[in-house]
């Protein structure tokens, strides 16, 4: 499945160093656009257009920059984004250039599926040990998310590991096979469930919080 990517218009940036203070305030965000085959540059963005490019590729999805008057669009990534440490604005973002037929490595989010009859019988839940995996695959075939399923957990000791999550063939899972993903976990107060049935089932959820910070104008 291809991703459509996420696409922004970016101005030419003048304004450089401590005077970028002044745009910030104007609500303009200073970019640096860098990548193994292009010249870095010095660009800018309104705020709010940053904000919602960022929201809509969620860290995962690819990003096409134009720059006002030229022609040529650049396939991206935002691989980095510096926030205010009080306010939590954005104050400045990295956008890493790439090629669409080459591949690149990305941390994609990991959502639970199913229901681990072993966390039942136990009383516990099926808990993520990594909120994201990484990855390789070409920029516009990278997920959003992948799907653990966890319905193979059938007993109360069962763990699912980075080898054992199923991916399609376009996919490579970078992360270390080895790397626990999914264990059982069960209070000091949990006690187990009947195996005859009854009420009380547990499903396993996820919920998880990103941030990032970076350095640099």
């Amino acid at each position: 499945m291809t991703t459509e990517a996420v696409k922004i218009q970016l101005q030419v940036r003048d304004v450089i160093g401590k005077k970028v203070k002044r745009l910030r305030q104007e609500g303009i965000i200073p970019v640096h656009l860098y990548g193994p085959e292009i010249e870095s540059r010095a660009l800018q963005c309104a705020q709010k257009e940053i904000v919602r490019a960022l929201a809509s590729s969620g860290g995962t999805t690819p990003i096409t920059v134009s720059v006002d008057g030229e022609g040529d669009e650049q396939l991206t990534f935002a691989r980095e984004v510096q926030w205010h440490p009080v306010r939590g604005d954005i104050l400045h973002v990295d956008f890493l250039a790439v090629a669409a037929n080459q591949k690149v490595t990305s941390l994609v989010p990991l959502v639970l599926t199913g229901e681990a009859l072993g966390a039942r019988l136990a009383g516990g839940t099926a808990a993520l040990q990594m909120r994201e995996i990484l990855v390789e695959a070409l920029p516009l075939e990278i997920p959003s998310e992948i799907e653990v399923d966890i319905n193979g957990m059938t007993e109360t000791s069962s763990v699912l590991r980075a080898g054992d999550v199923k991916v399609p063939s376009n996919i490579t899972i970078v992360t270390d096979s080895e790397e626990m993903v999914v264990r059982i976990e069960v209070t000091r107060h949990s006690q187990p469930m009947a195996t005859d049935g009854g009420a009380g089932e547990e499903t396993a959820t996820d919920s998880s919080d990103s941030g990032g910070s970076a350095d640099g104008e």
